[in-house]
């Protein structure tokens, strides 16, 4: 592959200002059982590879299936040519400089999934989705796994050689039900970098027996009335409150205006940078690519910009942004190392890496101790974020009342409502390191044409005060 890789710099040398080339080798398996019947069973193989181009301010991006040294030329003329048409619109660019590296890495994983015997899988799931059936009122029972392995081979007119190879696990039960022509559902599920001994660490036959008996619980819960109540997210729900009113807010495209079209911008200006009280003092978010086993980690980005562990928000202020080689310069900073791309076709867009809630120093219990009247919140059912991310409504799909800090009673469709800076700033205690958990996300949408990214959310579970929820 490295002859490739050079033959294709050797093209660009002298042509353009900038440029890199992207081989990627891609091989995913898919497999859904729904009531008790294999409904999907997917396994694919994909080869390819991108070229992006900076010439006289303007990006151009040619690419192909066939990875074939006769195939170099058509593209390099191709991205050259929409480099060429495009800096008509485009305002000087400057990279910020990274030094050129030749280096590879690699996912710690100690079962290649792949390997696993595909009548082992669907055993698995096979057993999960029975376990999920056993109670008579669920109406759909659904278990999946999903492993995707990725290799990597990058290069750039700089002098960098890197080769990554990304392996991703994930598994997800799902128990759905509807007696009296209202539907309630109570899943599981996560992802991360790891290999099949992820899925085995799920536990997902024990979880189903879980899911099983809330779902039982929901069907003859109160709906969650509505209120200015106290309100503690878990782990899982504090994931999508991270990815969407952080996570994407803080993307330094969609703070310049540059990506607005597939979910709108944000509602930080450069200004706000060390400025902005974006939440309660212990606060504390970081951008980390680093971290083993994370969805969003990597060892390069598709620029060739070494993993970085970056600080978002520190003691409630907003202190950086996610960004690109490109877009760093204009906050007079560094590349935040955010660049990728969903696949050999796509031109890299800045992404979530983990953007991780740091943990506080309150143990689970005493959380919910303290709590005189409140509501605790699990796993996300809805969620609505208008186009800067500044006001949300979520919905959760099981609530548990909290009251003289003891969990009493079950609420059916919990949803919740705020602003994001005062939301944050609501945020009165965050659980300890013993109950902070690594949450992947599998389906990260962004750009157009669209791509979906793999992003992770370390979190503990959150307290916030004052919080206006209800029930749909």
């Amino acid at each position: 592959m490295r002859g490739f890789l050079n033959q294709v710099i050797r093209h660009l040398r002298g042509r353009v200002d900038y440029g890199d080339v992207r081989v990627i080798e891609s091989e995913t398996e898919t497999i859904v059982i729904k009531n008790g019947i294999v409904e999907g069973l997917k396994r694919t193989r994909t080869q390819g590879f991108g070229v992006r181009v900076l010439k006289s301010s303007g990006w151009g991006f040619g690419s192909s299936a066939i990875v074939k040294d006769r195939n170099i030329g058509p593209v390099v003329r191709q991205a050259i040519a929409i480099a060429t048409a495009s800096r008509q619109a485009s305002r000087p660019v400057r990279l910020t400089p990274v030094p050129p590296v030749k280096d590879s890495y690699r996912t710690e994983y100690r079962t290649d999934p792949f390997r696993v015997k595909l009548d082992n899988k669907i055993k698995l799931l096979f057993e999960v989705n029975e376990i999920l059936k056993e109670k008579r009122e669920v109406s759909l029972a659904v278990s999946l796994l999903s492993f995707i392995k990725e290799r990597k081979f990058f290069a750039s007119t700089e002098g960098s050689y890197i080769d990554q190879e990304i392996l991703h696990s994930s598994g997800m039960i799902r128990a759905y039900a509807r007696p009296n022509g209202e539907l309630q559902v109570r899943s599981y599920h996560n992802s991360g970098q790891a290999g099949y001994e992820f899925i085995e660490g799920l536990r997902l036959k024990d979880n189903a027996e879980r899911v099983v008996e809330e779902l039982g619980m929901l069907l003859k819960a109160k709906p969650c009335p509505a209120g200015n109540r106290t309100l503690i997210l878990d782990q899982d729900q504090m994931a999508l409150q991270i990815h969407e009113s952080i996570g994407h807010a803080t993307e330094l495209d969609r703070i310049l205006g540059t990506e607005a079209s597939y979910a709108g911008t944000s509602f930080l200006k450069i200004t706000d940078l060390g400025v902005l009280n974006y939440g309660a003092k212990i606060v504390n978010v970081v951008a980390d690519a680093r971290i083993k086993a994370g969805l969003g980690s990597f060892g390069y980005d598709d620029e060739g910009v070494k993993a970085r562990r970056v600080k978002l928000i520190e003691d409630g202020i907003l202190v950086g942004f996610q960004s690109s080689r490109e877009t760093a310069p204009i906050i007079g900073q560094g590349s935040s190392g955010a660049m990728r791309a969903d696949g050999w076709n796509r031109i890299p867009l800045i992404r979530m890496t983990n953007i991780n809630l740091l943990p506080g120093q309150i143990p689970y219990e005493e959380l919910v101790a303290e709590v005189k009247d409140g509501v605790l919140m699990s796993t996300n059912r809805s969620w609505s974020i208008d186009d800067r991310r500044l006001n949300f409504h979520f919905g959760c799909e099981i609530g548990f009342r909290i009251r003289k800090g003891r969990i009493t009673d079950v609420y059916r469709n919990p949803v919740y409502t705020g602003i994001t800076p005062i939301f944050w700033s609501s945020c009165n205690g965050i659980g300890d390191r013993n109950s902070w958990r690594l949450i992947g996300i599998m389906n990260c949408g962004k750009g157009e044409p669209g791509q979906m990214m793999r992003v992770g959310h370390g979190t503990s579970p959150a307290r916030f005060t004052n919080v206006q929820i209800g029930s749909d």
